[in-house]
């Protein structure tokens, strides 16, 4: 524009850069209001959202009233192309700083709700946050005139050179991805691998699975290396599991006694002891004839994998009080060693031989 700047022009201005502040501040006053009845609700994604939308939604607020005070001034084309990208590219900052909280957090949401546990796998979070900056700030170089074919181009050449230098990292990465992606194994769940390495899962990231073992020492396994190695996993399919106790009774014990007496100690136990399970049906199965006694399995159901120690231990301890009581006989291993007599042949001394004292 050619024409001169009155004070009409500052006030229309004025009037709409405070209009602008203004539904700012009462946007943000309802979206708090809104905030605390998302908070009532089970789902946790409303929280995110309206805590986002009180974030951007001022912003645009502000945003459009100052590209309408900016619309209303006499300025001239270029002042105005510069006022209309610093305002887009504000825009744009704030959206995508919004949207990449949001979905982060629909995503951390969605895991917790999957997984069950507090500690949600992180390496999804972390990648869907990456994604959406990264498109942010391409939409920003676009809206500021910059050609992002070359950008493009040159990102292509150079991710192929930082793949080949990066494959380890790249392993683990796609390997977490893989082990999440497929449910093998998620955070809370107790593995035991096959080099030795057991514990409760705590996080799953970009690079490592991090457990915590039960003497509370967290052992970091790279994603790569739990991909290939062979693994127990005592919480899926089923979280509830079976334990099996060897006892052994001499061979002059009453078998439907010692039976009878063992399947009443398991039911009190199954009972009383936190961690055990109450309808597990107990089960007592004779099958060695062993060199003093006779072996038999006991099955005992546990809650989960770390309860198992504390029921063997009430179990053991009650039993062989049991047994007592009742005269029940758990024979200590022997063995008959027979020494061979008769004339003792020693060497002839060679020549030469030295005789040690």
């Amino acid at each position: 524009m050619n024409r001169a700047l009155t004070l009409d022009d500052l006030i229309i201005a004025g009037i709409a850069l405070a209009a602008g502040l203004l539904a700012a501040v009462l946007l943000r006053t309802v979206l708090r209001w809104l905030g605390k009845h998302a908070g009532r609700t089970k789902w946790g994604g409303d929280d995110v959202i309206v805590d986002a939308l009180r974030t951007v939604v001022p912003w645009a607020a502000i945003a459009g009233g100052a590209a309408s005070a900016a619309a209303v001034l006499p300025l001239t084309r270029t002042v105005q192309h510069h006022v209309d990208q610093t305002l887009s590219v504000l825009i744009i900052f704030v959206t995508t700083l919004t949207a990449a909280r949001v979905i982060a957090g629909l995503v951390r949401t969605v895991t917790q709700s999957r997984s069950g546990v507090a500690g949600s796998a992180t390496i999804f979070v972390n990648i869907t946050r990456v994604v959406v900056l990264a498109m942010g700030f391409l939409v920003m170089l676009q809206t500021l005139g910059i050609s992002i074919a070359p950008l493009l181009t040159a990102l292509g050449v150079g991710g192929l050179a930082v793949a080949l230098a990066l494959q380890d990292t790249l392993a683990n990465l796609f390997a977490g991805v893989h082990i999440l992606a497929s449910k093998t194994v998620q955070p809370g769940d107790y593995i035991r691998l096959s080099s030795g390495e057991e514990g409760y899962v705590v996080d799953i990231n970009w690079r490592q699975t991090t457990v915590r073992q039960l003497s509370n020492n967290l052992v970091v396994i790279p994603n790569g290396q739990l991909a290939k190695t062979n693994m127990i996993n005592y919480t899926r399919p089923e979280q509830r599991l079976t334990v099996l106790v060897q006892v052994g009774v001499g061979y002059d014990s009453d078998l439907e006694h010692v039976e009878k007496v063992t399947t009443e100690v398991v039911a009190e136990v199954m009972t009383e002891i936190t961690g055990a399970v109450p309808d597990h049906e107990p089960a007592v199965r004779f099958h060695t004839f062993g060199d003093s006694r006779i072996g038999f399995t006991v099955i005992l159901g546990v809650g989960e994998f770390s309860d198992q120690y504390r029921i063997k231990h009430e179990f053991i301890k009650r039993l062989h009080k049991r047994y007592r009581a009742e005269g029940i006989r758990i024979p200590a291993p022997t063995r008959t060693v027979a020494l061979q007599q008769g004339p003792v042949v020693i060497p002839q001394q060679r020549s030469g031989d030295t005789v040690l004292p």
